[in-house]
């Protein structure tokens, strides 16, 4: 189990990865020595339910039997993740995770592994993810979606200060909490990226051109996703949508986006702004960075500090009956955890 202090923004800038993990276990801010590693397995834990599962991986709601805390805990595949050459990427998220510390990004509280599986605990967010939200909604108004998008743009922000790059950003990996601000979740194909990066990864309803045409792409990516998210959150549907990933990727190269009629000029500019081909052209990739998105007219009533420190009342707060609530999530037939009676895999997860 890694349970270890998050290094500040100011060590983490500039950094790698694996050098600001460094920073987390050698800087003694306080002049403490930081509390050992403690030894944590899966028998720790209660199932209380399933709130969603993937291709490779799976998130289940527990309970700590002593501390009786609720988390998310999500469990990958060892055999799935070789087998899906995803292994880079499920180190790449546990070492993100534990490197970062920000109000509107999900908090990894430990992690460990058995003979089949990975595991992640992080911060249980009660109330449900923002595309199950929308679904109970038509769409949301300018008022509601500038409340979550200027939570994104500081979040990316941070990340981008830090080098990296979130790459998979959709409405199913914007959690609500209990005050009704976000937690942006799954770290998955996240990377530590000062330069271009070329793999191809995320939502088809949510690539970048430079991603599909295979140019090689930068933080830019996250400044054309968070326009996509926008546009869906007030649209109450994506701007490039078709039955086919292949149909959607033709309508995204070709960068025509057709505005509903009750979207405001000046969100219609900035997203014109950000739902950019050109990245030369695309706001947060300018000489002002995240300035040009912070400082436009659409978010001239924004008090960023105010959403920092989460003083601004959220306009939706969702229902919890308590902590270890999950009626906000989807319900999934539940699947037994089957651990191997040898260990698979050493090798390729030594460094989880």
């Amino acid at each position: 189990m890694d349970c270890l202090p998050t290094a500040s923004k100011e060590d983490l800038e500039n950094d790698s990865v694996k050098t600001a993990l460094e920073h987390v276990k050698q800087h003694e801010s306080d002049g403490k020595k930081h509390p050992t590693t403690v030894s944590v397995k899966l028998d720790d834990f209660d199932r209380v339910r399933l709130l969603c599962a993937g291709s490779f991986s799976k998130v289940m709601l527990v309970q700590h039997k002593n501390t009786k805390e609720y988390y998310a805990m999500k469990v990958l595949n060892k055999k799935r993740m070789v087998q899906l050459k995803f292994t880079e990427h499920a180190v790449n998220e546990k070492q993100i995770l534990q490197a970062i510390n920000f109000p509107f990004l999900v908090h990894l509280e430990c992690s460990f592994k058995d003979n089949s599986n990975l595991y992640l605990v992080l911060e249980f967010v009660a109330g449900g993810d923002m595309y199950s939200h929308l679904q109970r909604e038509e769409h949301l108004s300018e008022l509601q979606a500038k409340f979550y998008g200027a939570q994104i743009v500081l979040a990316f922000d941070y990340l981008h200060n830090l080098d990296i790059i979130h790459r998979n950003i959709s409405l199913k990996h914007l959690l609500i909490d209990e005050k009704g601000y976000l937690k942006i979740t799954d770290f998955g194909f996240s990377k530590y990226c000062k330069g271009y990066t070329w793999t191809l990864c995320g939502d088809p309803d949510y690539l970048a051109p430079e991603v599909i045409l295979n140019k090689g792409y930068s933080k830019a990516v996250d400044w054309w996703n968070l326009g996509v998210l926008m546009f869906e959150m007030t649209a109450g549907y994506p701007p490039f949508f078709a039955d086919q990933p292949i149909e959607i990727y033709e309508k995204v190269v070709s960068g025509k986006v057709e505005y509903p009629s009750h979207f405001s000029f000046d969100l219609r500019d900035l997203l014109s702004n950000l739902i950019q081909i050109e990245t030369t052209k695309r706001f947060g990739n300018l000489k002002n960075g995240v300035n040009d998105i912070k400082g436009h007219k659409w978010f001239a009533t924004t008090d960023w500090s105010d959403i920092y420190q989460k003083k601004v009342e959220a306009p939706f707060i969702p229902k919890c009956r308590g902590p270890g609530d999950p009626s906000n999530f989807e319900e999934w037939e539940e699947e037994p955890l089957r651990i191997s009676s040898k260990e698979t895999f050493a090798a390729e997860f030594v460094d989880f």
